[in-house]
C-alpha cells in the first residue's frame, strides 16, 4: 500500500512531560486569581425543595458569587441540558441546577464562588435545602413514583428491531434453543484526573477550558446556553487525564462556571473530587438482557432474540438512549451468520446518576450478551465453545457481508484469526495446566470471546498543515487525546508521509478558535478518520510544491516526484526536502502553499475483531479467583504504531476485568450512592492482571486508504466475555453474574453445592 506509514513501534513522546509532572492539566493551568466554585448538591435521590435561601452563604467570608437557577433563568440563560432522544423516547427537561426537585444524590442545587476553596466549602455547607422527600426508584423494572411527567412508568423509550414474527417463526422451529439472563453491571469510569473546567470573561469573549474529549459541540451548546454568538466563545482542551467517553458530553458545571465568570467578569475554576466525580459522572453500562439462541439439527443458528431492561438513571444523557439500542445493534450479530432477530429494549428511569458512552459504548454490551449466549448454549448442548463458533462464523467467501442489523462488514477472516488464538493460547496444553490446578484443590475454567466492533462517529474530520518560517511544522486536528498517544501517531504519521523529521512537527489539538471543526475523539474513530485527512492535506502540499517547482525550475510538472523524504526534479540535481522547499516558497513570497486545511471523509466504518482467551483460576474455600492467563489475537488490519496498539489493548482489557471481577455501583433503597470512594468501590491493580500474549492478526479493511481498523475500545469489548467464560467453565452449575468477587463465588459455588447434594 504505498501511502502507508512505517508502523514502527514508536515511544510516546508526550510520556515524558506525564510522567515527570509537567503535563499541562486544567488544574495546572487555571489563571492566576481565579475564584474557586463549590456546588451543593442534592443529599436526597428524590424529593421537591423549597427556593434555596443563599443569603447566609452570601455573607460568608470571601464569597463572590451564588447561583441557582432561578438566578440562572433571570440572567437569561438556557438552563435545559441538550441531549438526543430515539424518535420515540421522552424527552423531560433536565436542568443545568436543579429546580424545585431532585432526582439523584449528586445532583447540583446551586453554586458558590469564593476567593479560595475552603470558602466556598465553607459558604457551602451553610445552604441547608428544605426537602421534601419522594420515593426512591432504583430497581430496573417500570413502574414506581414518576421521575418525570413524561414516563408515567419510568418507562424512557420502548424500542424494538427486526422482524418478530420471522424470528419468532424460526425460533419455533428450531430444533434447540438455549435461553440465558445476563446482567451487565454499572461501572464508575474513574479517570486518573476528575473533571474540572475554568472560565474567564474580557468583556467580549468568554472562554472555557475543560477536560474533554472535543470543544466544538460544548462550543455551540454554550453560545445556546448564554445567548452569545459562537464567535465570542472559545472552548480549549489542555492535557486530558483520560475520558472513556465519560467526557465526551457536557455537564451542567461547565456552564455554570462560564455563567459565573461572565457575570464577575474575572475568572473561575471548578475541579470535581473523587467521590464528587464518583457521584456525578456519567456511569456506564447497567442494563440486565434475556437472550434467547435457536440452532437447527447441525447447530447452525436460525435466530437470536434480545429483551433488554436499560438504566439511563435520573435522566437523559447526551447519548443515552441510542447505546443500548442502535448501538447494540450495531453488532448484534457479531461474527455470525444470523438471519433472523428480534430486539426489545426499555429504557428505565431510575433515581441514579445518569448512564452514558463507557469504553465501547454499546458494542461491548451486545457482545457480552451474544458471547454469553453462545458460550452457555456450548456448555448446555454438549458442543465445544470453539467448535459451536467455527460452525457459525460468517464464511470468508461472504464478504462484503451485510447483517441482519444493515451494518456492511467489509473484510474479515475469523477462522483465521481463531486458528493463531488456538496456538497462542496453548489449548493443547490447557488440559494439563486444569489436571495442576485441581491437584492443588482448585477449579481452572477457560473462556473464549470473539468479538467484532463498529467504529463510530463522524467518518469526516479535518487536517490543516501549516509551515513555520523557523523551520517546524504544526499539524492541527480535529480530534482530541484523553492519553491514547495522539500527538505522536499524528506527528510521525506526517513524518513518515513528508520526510519532514518529527522533532520539527508539532501537533495542536483542542483549541476551537485555532480549529474550525472536528469530531472530536470517541468511538475508535480518531487514527482512520484523522489520518485519512491527513493523507489528503499531504497530496495537496505534494501536488502545490510540485507545480511551485515546476515553474522555478521550468520543468515539467507531471515528471516531478516525491518519494515520501525528497522531490526530484528531472533535468535538474535539485531533490529537496519539504522543509526546503517551504523555506523556497516563503522567499519567494508563496504564503498560499504553506497552509494547508483540507477535510476528508471515510466511505464507511472499519470492524476490528478478535479472540480474546481467558484462564482463571478459583479458590473454592474462599471464592478468590485469579486470572492466571490472557490471550489476545486482533485483527485491527495495518497498523500505525504496534506498541501503541498494543497498550490500547492492555488498558481495554484491565477496564473489562475490572467490571467482570471488582467493580460494582451499589445504591441502597433510598437511593444512596455506597460506594463513593475507593474503600467501597474496586479498581484493578498491577497484581490482578497476568502478563497478557497480544498477537495481530491482519486482514486490512477496505474502508479506509490505509486498511486500518481502530483499537481504542476492542478491549472492553472482549474481555467481559472470555473472562465471564472462563468463570462458567470453571464453575459449571453456579449461578453467577458480574462482578466475580470472592463473597459472591464462594456463595454461588455453596449454593450449587448444597443443590447437588
Amino acid at each position: 500500500m504505498e501511502a502507508f506509514g512505517k508502523s514502527q513501534p514508536v515511544r510516546r513522546f508526550e510520556d515524558r512531560r506525564f510522567v515527570t509532572g509537567t503535563g499541562r492539566y486544567i488544574d495546572d493551568i487555571a489563571p492566576e486569581g481565579a475564584l474557586f466554585a463549590v456546588f451543593v448538591r442534592s443529599e436526597m435521590a428524590h424529593a421537591e425543595f423549597a427556593p434555596l435561601d443563599l443569603s447566609e452563604a452570601a455573607e460568608m467570608p470571601g464569597v463572590a458569587f451564588t447561583l441557582t437557577a432561578e438566578d440562572m433563568e433571570a440572567m437569561g440563560m438556557d438552563i435545559a441540558m441538550e441531549y438526543s432522544t430515539l424518535p420515540e423516547g421522552a424527552a423531560p427537561l433536565r436542568p443545568m441546577l436543579a429546580r424545585e426537585r431532585v432526582r439523584f444524590v449528586g445532583e447540583p442545587m446551586a453554586m458558590i464562588v469564593a476567593e479560595s476553596l475552603d470558602e466556598a466549602r465553607e459558604a457551602a455547607e451553610t445552604v441547608m435545602p428544605d426537602y421534601e422527600a419522594l420515593p426512591a426508584k432504583v430497581d430496573l423494572a417500570p413502574g414506581g413514583a414518576a421521575l418525570h411527567d413524561e414516563a408515567p412508568e419510568n418507562v424512557a423509550f420502548r424500542w424494538s428491531f427486526g422482524d418478530a414474527e420471522k424470528a419468532g417463526a424460526a425460533m419455533a422451529a428450531a430444533a434447540h434453543r438455549v435461553v440465558t439472563r445476563i446482567e451487565d453491571n454499572r461501572v464508575i469510569a474513574n479517570p486518573m484526573e476528575p473533571r474540572g473546567c475554568f472560565a474567564e470573561w474580557d468583556g467580549a469573549r468568554l472562554h472555557l477550558a475543560y477536560g474533554g474529549q472535543g470543544v466544538w459541540a460544548t462550543k455551540a451548546a454554550l453560545a445556546k446556553a448564554l445567548g452569545l454568538p459562537a464567535e465570542a466563545i472559545r472552548v480549549t482542551n489542555p492535557d486530558v487525564g483520560g475520558g472513556f467517553g465519560m467526557k465526551a458530553m457536557d455537564y451542567p458545571e461547565y456552564f455554570a462556571v462560564a455563567a459565573a465568570a461572565k457575570a464577575l467578569g474575572r475568572p473561575v475554576r471548578w475541579m470535581a473530587t473523587r467521590s464528587e466525580g464518583m457521584m456525578t459522572d456519567n456511569a456506564g453500562r447497567d442494563l440486565v438482557s434475556e437472550t434467547e439462541l435457536g440452532f437447527d439439527a447441525d447447530m447452525k443458528l436460525v435466530a437470536y432474540r434480545v429483551d433488554t431492561l436499560s438504566n439511563l438513571g435520573a435522566y437523559n444523557s447526551n447519548f443515552a438512549q441510542f447505546i443500548q439500542t442502535e448501538l447494540f445493534t450495531r453488532v448484534l450479530t457479531g461474527v455470525y451468520d444470523i438471519r433472523n432477530v428480534a430486539v426489545e429494549v426499555q429504557g428505565i428511569y431510575t433515581n441514579t446518576t445518569q448512564v452514558d458512552a463507557y469504553r465501547g459504548a454499546g458494542r461491548p454490551e451486545a457482545i457480552f450478551a451474544l458471547e454469553r449466549s453462545m458460550d452457555n448454549a456450548a456448555r448446555i448442548l454438549g458442543v465445544d465453545p470453539w467448535e459451536l463458533r467455527r460452525r457459525n462464523f460468517i464464511p470468508a467467501a461472504s464478504f462484503p457481508y451485510k447483517t441482519a442489523s444493515g451494518e456492511l462488514y467489509d473484510v474479515g477472516d475469523f477462522n483465521r484469526v481463531l486458528d493463531r488464538a488456538r496456538e497462542q493460547a496453548d489449548l493443547a496444553g490447557y488440559a494439563g495446566r486444569k489436571a495442576a490446578s485441581a491437584a492443588r484443590g482448585k477449579l481452572r475454567g477457560q473462556g473464549l470471546c470473539y468479538y467484532i466492533e463498529s467504529i463510530l462517529g463522524d467518518p469526516s474530520e479535518g487536517a490543516k498543515v501549516e509551515f513555520h518560517a523557523d523551520g517546524t511544522v504544526s499539524i492541527y486536528v480535529g480530534t482530541q487525546s484523553n492519553g491514547q498517544g495522539h500527538e505522536t501517531v499524528f506527528a510521525v504519521f506526517l513524518s513518515d508521509q513528508t520526510g519532514i523529521p518529527v522533532e520539527k512537527i508539532r501537533v495542536v489539538q483542542g483549541d476551537s478558535d485555532l480549529i474550525e471543526a472536528g469530531g472530536g475523539t470517541g468511538g475508535s474513530r480518531s487514527a482512520t478518520v484523522q489520518t485519512n485527512a491527513t493523507l489528503k492535506a499531504v497530496a495537496i502540499i505534494k501536488k502545490g510544491f510540485a507545480a511551485f517547482l515546476a515553474e522555478q525550475f521550468a520543468a515539467d510538472e507531471e515528471a516531478i516526484t516525491f518519494d515520501d523524504e525528497r522531490f526530484r526534479v528531472p533535468g535538474t540535481n535539485e531533490t529537496p526536502t519539504m522543509l526546503e522547499v517551504a523555506e523556497m516558497a516563503r522567499a519567494a513570497g508563496r504564503e498560499e502553499l504553506l497552509s494547508v486545511a483540507t477535510r476528508a471523509e471515510l466511505p464507511g466504518r472499519s470492524y476490528p475483531n478478535g479472540a480474546h482467551v481467558a484462564e482463571v483460576e478459583i479458590d473454592p474455600e474462599t471464592g478468590v479467583m485469579t486470572l492466571e492467563r490472557y490471550t489476545v489475537v486482533d485483527d485491527f488490519g495495518n497498523l500505525l504504531n504496534p506498541l501503541l496498539v498494543e497498550g490500547q489493548v492492555h488498558g481495554g482489557v484491565a477496564q473489562g476485568l475490572g467490571q467482570a471481577m471488582l467493580e460494582r455501583v451499589v445504591h441502597d433503597e433510598e437511593g444512596q450512592l455506597l460506594t463513593a470512594t475507593f474503600m467501597d468501590y474496586a479498581l484493578p491493580r498491577a497484581s490482578d492482571l497476568p502478563m497478557f500474549s497480544f498477537t495481530t492478526e491482519a486482514v486490512p479493511s477496505t474502508a479506509n486508504p490505509l486498511g486500518m481498523k481502530g483499537c481504542g475500545e476492542a478491549g472492553t469489548v472482549g474481555a467481559l466475555a472470555a473472562i465471564a467464560n472462563a468463570v462458567a467453565d470453571a464453575a459449571p452449575g453456579a449461578e453467577l453474574q458480574m462482578p466475580f468477587t470472592p463473597e459472591r463465588v464462594w456463595r454461588a459455588l455453596s449454593t450449587a453445592q448444597i443443590a447437588a447434594e
